[in-house]
């Protein structure tokens, strides 16, 4: 079956709102607004984002069809931030239910380095296999972590990428080099693979979207990002100076003038 890629991206480009974090990080990162699904939801449907990423039980009980026209990528491991030992995350939701949920694309994550990686790569093949016979695309989150792991730099984010590549996956979520000129290796270590700069801890508005502008100059296909939207004071308003920069290819300096 023909891998449906514009399910979740406009234009060959894809920005998408995260909202997974209480499994992987607790409550932590949610206030009294954030905490409720809706608010972010909501957000993702003004905020002109190409799909959202829920974990199984905030998309069962949340995500009705007010909100069906902003694309559901369902993730289908997990694992909290409480054990701090050697990173493992192992499936806890099917490609059916995701189907049945109406995910119109997977996520899954894979720690490289781990010494569960293998683990991990052996239960991604499976779900791959799974969710392209129902045409839906697979989005890989490829973070080099773990004992092996002493140090995090541009070698190891463009090996996970090859690797993200290698196993069969549609995008790769990765973590922004910090220069272009690095971030072209991890472009092209991905090859035909879509790259997805993640979000990650909130920083200031001239940065995210510098990052994003950086990432799409590098060769990027678009944006995974949550923090830096749903904790902002104006999240839609700044959502749309995002998509300004990633959805139409404006320079950050640009975007900056919709949060003036």
């Amino acid at each position: 079956m023909k891998i449906k890629i514009e399910y979740i991206s406009k234009n060959g480009r894809t920005l998408l709102l995260a909202y997974d974090h209480g499994i992987e990080h607790g409550p932590v990162d949610f206030n009294k607004k954030t905490i409720d699904p809706y608010y972010v939801l909501d957000i993702a449907k003004k905020g002109g984002f190409t799909g959202i990423i829920l974990q199984k039980g905030v998309a069962e009980k949340y995500y009705g069809e007010k909100y069906k026209k902003v694309p559901l990528i369902l993730k289908l491991n997990g694992k909290t931030n409480i054990y701090k030992g050697e990173p493992v995350s192992l499936q806890i939701c099917s490609v059916k239910e995701a189907v049945d949920i109406g995910a119109k694309a997977v996520g899954y994550t894979i720690y490289i380095g781990s010494e569960f990686e293998s683990k991990m790569l052996h239960e991604f093949g499976k779900i791959e296999e799974e969710a392209h016979d129902h045409g839906l695309p697979v989005i890989v989150w490829m973070y080099p972590r773990g004992k092996a792991v002493k140090t995090l730099d541009a070698k190891k984010i463009a090996y996970a990428a090859r690797v993200g590549l290698e196993i069969g996956a549609d995008f790769i979520k990765v973590k922004y080099t910090g220069s272009i000129e690095s971030f072209k290796n991890v472009v092209r270590a991905a090859g035909k693979c879509g790259v997805l700069c993640l979000g990650g801890e909130r920083m200031s508005e001239s940065k995210i979207l510098k990052t994003a502008h950086d990432c799409l100059e590098a060769g990027a296909v678009g944006m995974a990002v949550g923090r830096n939207i749903w904790q902002h004071k104006e999240p839609v308003k700044m959502a749309r100076a995002l998509g300004t920069v990633v959805l139409k290819n404006k320079t950050a300096k640009e975007a900056l003038k919709i949060l003036k």
